[in-house]
């Protein structure tokens, strides 16, 4: 496999995520390369180059929508626990015994 460079476009084969190399680094014999697109490191083994016409730029605007950081996190976690307490679970399970 070619040695993968910052800027190049690549696929992750197990999922077919696309995305532009932001870093590469060596880790235990391992080549690790991060992704634009998630701002994950993915084993190097399981990219391919892709084509420039599957790749979808995101821009630093949608990501800071699509990831809300803590207090996003936090928001989401206080919904759950809201919507969890309003539930009467009796109404999903079936009355008799089984």
């Amino acid at each position: 496999m070619n040695p993968m460079m910052v800027g190049d476009i690549l696929k992750y084969t197990p999922t077919s995520t696309v995305g532009k190399v932001t870093d590469v680094m060596e880790r235990n014999g391992t080549v690790w390369v991060k992704l634009d697109f998630t701002g994950l490191y993915y084993d190097a083994g399981y990219l391919k180059a892709a084509d420039p016409s599957e790749y979808i730029e995101v821009s630093y605007k949608e990501r800071e929508k699509t990831s809300a950081g803590r207090e996003g996190a936090e928001a989401a976690i206080e919904e759950l626990r809201k919507t969890e307490e309003e539930v009467d679970i009796r109404r999903f399970t079936p009355s008799g015994g089984g």
